[in-house]
């Protein structure tokens, strides 16, 4: 039996797939880099409805600071049947609004990506009209009548 060399291709020489910004996305060349965790695709979602509403009403808003939290951190005497998917905390004259949607809650609840859209924008938008004292479909068009 003759060895012959094994002859790979010098980009894929360790078995691992395709490296670099062709495989992955590069701001640079066009495309941005794709999520890699649930939770950075989650952040995306809430980011790109944030900036939507805050563009809007941010003259009203006066400073929000949105954030992401996995799960809430909910006291022991709490009522088992119920979990909540955001929090608002009124800011007083130094610090800001906070608004706070929690991931796992909604991800649980959402049967496909559509639906997850759909609850994130609603929970947000609920909570921006509360905080302007507003109705909730004069926050966003997009929001349900329902």
């Amino acid at each position: 039996m003759e060895d012959s060399p094994v002859r790979r291709s010098r980009r894929d020489r360790r078995g691992r797939g395709l490296r670099g910004p062709g495989a992955l996305g590069h701001v640079g060349f066009g495309r941005p880099p794709r999520p890699r965790t649930s939770g950075e695709s989650f952040d995306r979602l809430v980011l790109d409805v944030v900036t939507d509403i805050d563009a809007r009403w941010s003259d009203r808003l006066g400073l929000v600071e949105y954030v992401v939290e996995d799960i809430p951190q909910l006291p022991d005497d709490w009522d088992p049947g119920s979990v909540p998917l955001s929090s608002l905390v009124r800011g007083t004259g130094t610090t800001p609004s906070r608004l706070v949607i929690f991931r796992r809650p909604l991800e649980h609840r959402a049967a496909d990506r559509t639906d997850l859209e759909a609850m994130v924008l609603t929970v947000v938008v609920e909570q921006v009209a509360e905080l302007l004292g507003i109705e909730p479909s004069d926050v966003d068009p997009r929001y349900p009548e329902d």
